[in-house]
């Protein structure tokens, strides 16, 4: 699917559409994100220029979440996250539980930290190349920037580009015609920007789950009622016991982990969650836990599956299982009730994702570890 971008008889829409054309890295995408978050939080007004110091805060913090949270590569030619990890940002849980409401708290965090403007030396001038391909044509490469300059504040009023910079070159100054272009079309603009980034963030983490889920921040977490549910139908009517403490389960001690963590697979479905230990649940946070817990993870949900499977009536436990069957590509529902055949499943899928999230960087080889609070 190839979005359309709305026409203007004023403006370039030909030169806007081909913003991200050969591009090899994330800059250009976070930039262009990163400049319509600015003019929409500003009401796209245009009567101060935007720092190249803004600029920089805004693209950390556009891609704070895709990186650090959800652990996503953004290519080997990439510095954007080599300036993230050069970052100290002790975040709150605000930011973690996605309560920063259009990111003010992480960007006043990365504000405080010492910044220079490395990610400035090329993105905002090579963005504006496809308004002055005829003029460019032919110039070598270490003159393009000094010559796009240039030619955007010449014809700044002619060709209208998106905009030109101020003669120190560390400040961007918007062009009243696209702003208001964006402000007309805002939605459509930034869908268009964000679908061509995420084709290519699919191209640098092939076999990662939900990356259109990872690319910002969520609004609010999904309610896990339904969940919990058929947990506590499994709870109330066998012996329960939590996979990590070997502790039984209890209906008034009951918390819900991801197995492999939310910030990886960035779902809630059944076939991933299990009854844990609230403290538990706590000391594991988004680590993957150690294998030696595999086969009791597979147990327990054969467990639950066989309980309700009893329990419930027959179109709700259909519902339930709905993730077990597509996820996990099982043929026959009632194999779901075979352990042999459920372990296989599970070896075949989550295995192979719980390779892949420690590729990325998630921290493995998780133990529970009793403590003095733990027992209390």
């Amino acid at each position: 699917m190839r979005l359309s971008l709305p026409y203007s008889s004023k403006l370039d829409i030909a030169a806007l559409s081909r913003l991200f054309a050969n591009t090899t890295n994330s800059y250009k995408y976070v930039f262009f994100i990163s400049y319509l978050d600015i003019l929409r939080r500003r009401d796209f007004s245009t009567s101060e220029p935007i720092s190249f110091h803004e600029m920089t805060v805004e693209m950390l913090a556009t891609s704070w979440y895709p990186h650090n949270y959800f652990r996503l590569s953004f290519g080997l030619q990439d510095k954007i996250t080599a300036k993230l990890h050069s970052l100290r940002l002790t975040v709150g849980k605000p930011i973690l539980n996605f309560r920063d409401i259009d990111k003010r708290l992480l960007r006043e965090a990365i504000s405080r930290q010492k910044l220079d403007n490395s990610l400035m030396h090329y993105v905002p001038f090579r963005i504006l190349r496809p308004f002055f391909e005829d003029e460019l044509r032919g110039q070598p490469d270490y003159r393009i920037d000094s010559a796009i300059a240039r030619l955007a504040t010449e014809k700044y009023n002619e060709r209208k580009p998106l905009y030109r910079l101020n003669a120190s070159q560390d400040q961007l100054i918007p062009h009243p015609a696209w702003v208001a272009y964006f402000e007309t079309h805002f939605s459509i603009i930034k869908g268009w920007a964000a679908w061509n980034w995420l084709e290519y963030m699919q191209k640098c983490n092939q076999a990662v789950p939900a990356i259109s889920s990872k690319l910002f921040p969520p609004q609010g977490r999904d309610s896990l009622k339904a969940q919990m549910e058929y947990w506590k139908t499994a709870i109330r009517h066998g012996d329960l016991k939590c996979v990590y403490s070997g502790d039984i389960l209890s209906l008034e001690k009951v918390s819900l982990d991801h197995y492999l963590p939310w910030s990886f697979v960035a779902h809630d479905q059944l076939w991933n969650l299990i009854p844990t230990l609230p403290e538990v649940n706590s000391s594991k946070s988004d680590n993957l836990p150690a294998n030696v817990y595999f086969n009791d993870f597979v147990s327990l949900q054969h467990q639950g599956l066989v309980i309700t499977n009893k329990r419930v009536e027959e179109q709700k436990w259909d519902k339930y299982i709905e993730s077990f069957i597509a996820d996990l590509k099982v043929g026959d529902k009632l194999d779901l009730l075979d352990q042999h055949k459920l372990r296989r499943a599970y070896e075949a899928t989550l295995l192979p994702m719980h390779k892949l999230a420690k590729t990325l960087g998630f921290s493995s080889n998780w133990h529970f570890r009793r403590t003095h609070s733990s027992l209390k």
